[in-house]
């Protein structure tokens, strides 16, 4: 079994090798000759930063010496959480997560590591270092021995935000094992947590949990609005107080909306418009009213349009211009033109670049992840049903697949179903190239939920 040297060693021999003096290479490394003398003789512990220093000098990977370094200069010392946590910084920035790992198993020994670990995990969170973040999260919530403390309930917040994708199996189940912890959370982050449980559950189509988070987060930022409209010195929640109020009464006019009550609907978007009632009046402030009272606006013509109200859709097209994201309020118009029979080709036409180059919006938001998402894949759905029954089979059907393969992506099993029974609704108008694409396609979405057993989730 070969013998590997040591850190030492291997300086020693590059600097035999290279022919380099201490001075000569500490002035390449920009270290004095002390150090790098006392590093090479063992006199002195080294620093990640010095080691890695040492390793740019020898033209090394950065990581190069990191398991070594583990071995003589954590293991073989006592506990030093200065010198630690540098090393545990540089290891989640090069990657080296199986370092990180090694070290953080040794720290979990001692029970006065977690909270450190804890702030180090809230560090790379912000930084977007979500895989080592979700590890030293999961480590951190293993070891918390008060399962009501409000450590362990952060945790398992921040693993709930990194687990977010579009798998929509994946996402109910991590919404499911978050709830418990919301109520030990901090009162001003129970807000944003209740605010992206009720997101989830709104891509999903489960509105009655919707309606109950809505509720909820309504009452508790009602309760801090009036206990505590300056947060300058307490915890801010990501958006001002009155916003989650407003917010509660938006998500449950989206509820009516989906539940075809447009009476009570409308009670809600009125009451998520009238603002009067905010007493704040800074830029901020002024912005998110803005924000309100046009959605006020353009859902009050939705609501109307919803029962059959065809000539709102000038107000509403006119509403759409300029816009990034059009694809919602386009699902609103097809959906009400399938339903009330309404000729929209003008609408679509002048549309069509955007159509065109639809792409799926990026953002860390949860609404935009999860719930845009699919409002576009039952928008490709609703405009294909539109088209097949206007009889322009080939546009139509290329609608279709779109919607199936975009419901297959966030695992919607549902839309994937009701995709299929429109394509066997009009069959027998597709030629040959648009069937033998179809059955492909089908057959990989059928073997994809076959291995999960056939899960489906909500009331699509």
């Amino acid at each position: 079994m070969e013998i590997t040297p040591t850190i030492q060693a291997e300086i020693q021999t590059y600097l035999k090798r290279e022919g380099l003096t201490m001075t000569k290479f500490g002035h390449t490394i920009d270290l004095n000759v002390g150090t790098v003398s006392s590093i090479v003789t063992g006199n002195r512990s080294i620093s990640v930063h010095q080691l890695d220093s040492i390793t740019a000098g020898m033209n090394l990977p950065p990581d190069y010496f990191y398991e070594r370094y583990i071995e003589e200069c954590i293991e073989e010392s006592p506990l030093n959480w200065k010198k630690i946590s540098p090393f545990l910084y540089r290891c989640i920035e090069l990657g080296r997560l199986d370092c990180l790992q090694r070290v953080v198993i040794m720290l979990l020994d001692n029970p006065n590591y977690p909270p450190s670990l804890f702030e180090v995990a809230e560090n790379v969170y912000k930084d977007g270092y979500n895989e080592a973040a979700a590890y030293l999260y999961k480590k951190v919530a293993e070891s918390e021995k008060q399962q009501h403390s409000e450590r362990l309930a952060v945790c398992q917040y921040r693993l709930f935000q990194i687990n977010i994708g579009q798998d929509r199996a994946v996402n109910l189940q991590a919404a499911i094992e978050f709830a418990p912890f919301v109520d030990r959370l901090d009162e001003i982050e129970q807000l944003d947590a209740l605010k992206d449980l009720a997101n989830i559950h709104r891509s999903l189509n489960h509105w009655d949990t919707v309606y109950e988070l809505a509720q909820e987060m309504g009452r508790r930022a009602k309760i801090q609005y009036k206990l505590n409209r300056d947060c300058d010195k307490q915890k801010k929640p990501s958006r001002p107080l009155f916003v989650y109020i407003a917010y509660a009464d938006l998500l449950c006019a989206a509820v009516c909306h989906a539940q075809g009550d447009y009476v009570q609907g409308l009670k809600y978007i009125q009451a998520h418009a009238d603002l009067s009632w905010v007493k704040e009046r800074d830029p901020e402030t002024q912005h998110w009213i803005g924000l309100f009272q046009g959605w006020g606006k353009i859902n009050t013509c939705v609501n109307r349009l919803m029962t059959g109200d065809a000539t709102v859709l000038p107000e509403y097209v006119e509403y759409m211009e300029g816009k990034d994201e059009i694809f919602a309020e386009l699902l609103n118009i097809v959906e009400a033109a399938n339903r009330y029979n309404i000729d929209i080709d003008h609408i679509l036409k002048h549309f069509e670049p955007q159509i065109a180059t639809y792409k799926e919006p990026m953002s860390a938001d949860m609404y935009t992840q999860q719930v845009l998402p699919e409002e576009a894949a039952r928008f490709w759905y609703k405009l294909a049903k539109y088209n097949l029954n206007k009889g322009r089979y080939p546009y139509g059907f290329k609608c279709l697949i779109d919607a199936l393969e975009k419901s297959d992506k966030i695992n919607n099993a549902q839309l994937s179903h009701t995709c299929a029974g429109l394509f066997d609704r009009f069959r027998a108008c597709a030629d040959p190239e648009i069937l033998d694409q179809y059955e492909k396609l089908s057959q990989e979405v059928w073997e994809k939920n076959d291995q999960k057993d056939g899960f489906a989730f909500g009331n699509d």
